[in-house]
């Protein structure tokens, strides 16, 4: 397991750097590839139909949006996560010809029309919030920098998120884009980083409004055949950077099913995909990444003593060594997005979570913490 008491297995920093030009390459290669592309906003019209570099010149790549937001992400991450990395001169170049203030304005003023208002709501918002808090906390001044220019399409999302979150009456569970816990985790993780105090509180409050009654969660239906979320460890990812430490483990035992119990079983395995190629079957591997910083970050939330701990620590390694073995023989409907998973689970990079309330120096680099 990957864990500061097993010298047998390599720390979560080693694999990364293993790994870490392998998929470096992935999001390099894909960022300014403009087609194949899925738009997936509203046409009001034929004056509406431009080429995805003309409306979206910073994310025009990586299939769609959202795709092409977390890449930019991942890159900025494995900058900062390791050391003489072969690639980062040319990561840097590309985020600097991409995150210019002029693309940023026009990104901006693309999603302030009417017509794309709830375009990549919730999933791509979060992501692009987690993306300018990297960039705030980005060990390299000039790749620090470029967080001026990503601040008002921040703000923007910011404040689309809040309000979305209040006025939603009832959470998105389900396995993919649209699952609220996945977006306020995110959002959650930026604006403690950055200092955005309104959108904290307000997915503080609306985590709690959501999920504090929730109890003995049906794992066994999980996952469903096209899921890169687990909803049930998504929620409990999200709840352990809400509640402290004593409250978080009594909701965890009233939300879960018991470790031996068969209905968790499911979760601490990979899922069998049959045709990785299939851009939506293979969704499966990336969720052995998202279980697996799940597992890790929910570990960390539990107490020391925690009977749990080594055994989610265990299925977190199997689960991304599975992934790792098995995200580059996925076609581009997996190369174009897999390796932000990989990366994120990697790096350690949601295992924060109520730690990061004390907003440490964004200069510095934050390593995968030693769960």
């Amino acid at each position: 397991m990957h864990s500061d008491t097993d010298p047998n297995q390599p720390p979560l920093a080693s694999l990364l750097r293993k790994y870490a030009s392998a998929l470096a390459a992935l999001p390099l290669d894909c960022i300014d590839r403009e087609y194949p592309c899925k738009p997936g906003h509203v046409l009001s019209g034929p004056g509406d139909i431009e080429h995805p570099r003309q409306c979206c010149p910073a994310f025009y790549g990586c299939f769609d949006w959202h795709s092409a937001v977390h890449a930019h992400w991942c890159l900025v991450r494995l900058l900062g996560s390791v050391d003489e990395l072969p690639e980062a001169p040319l990561i840097r170049k590309k985020l600097q010809a991409h995150l210019t203030e002029e693309h940023l304005e026009l990104e901006l003023g693309f999603f302030r029309q009417k017509r794309n208002r709830i375009f990549e709501r919730p999933y791509g918002w979060a992501w692009f919030l987690r993306l300018h808090a990297e960039l705030c906390r980005a060990p390299d001044r000039d790749i620090r920098d470029l967080a001026e220019t990503t601040e008002p399409l921040y703000r923007y999302f910011s404040n689309r998120l809040g309000q979305y979150l209040q006025d939603l009456s009832r959470p998105v569970r389900h396995g993919t884009h649209n699952n609220t816990a996945f977006s306020m985790a995110h959002g959650l993780d930026a604006a403690r980083v950055v200092g955005d105090s309104a959108l904290e509180v307000v997915a503080v409050r609306r985590a709690r409004d959501f999920f504090l009654g929730d109890n003995a969660y049906p794992a066994h239906l999980e996952p469903s055949g096209e899921d890169f979320i687990s909803p049930c460890l998504t929620e409990a990812d999200l709840m352990r950077r809400v509640l402290e430490p004593d409250e978080f483990s009594g909701w965890f035992d009233r939300f879960v099913p018991r470790s031996d119990s068969e209905e968790i079983q499911g979760l601490l395995h990979p899922a069998p995909v049959t045709t990785p190629k299939d851009p939506r079957i293979g969704h499966l591997i990336g969720l052995s990444f998202q279980r697996a910083w799940c597992f890790r970050g929910i570990a960390c939330g539990l107490p020391r003593d925690d009977h749990r701990r080594p055994l989610y620590l265990q299925a977190a390694d199997r689960l991304s060594r599975w992934g790792l073995e098995t995200m580059f023989d996925s076609g581009y409907g997996g190369r174009h997005w897999l390796a932000t998973f990989a990366v994120f689970y990697l790096s350690g990079a949601g295992e924060t979570g109520l730690a990061d309330r004390n907003r440490r120096d964004p200069r510095k680099r934050r390593p995968a913490v030693a769960c």
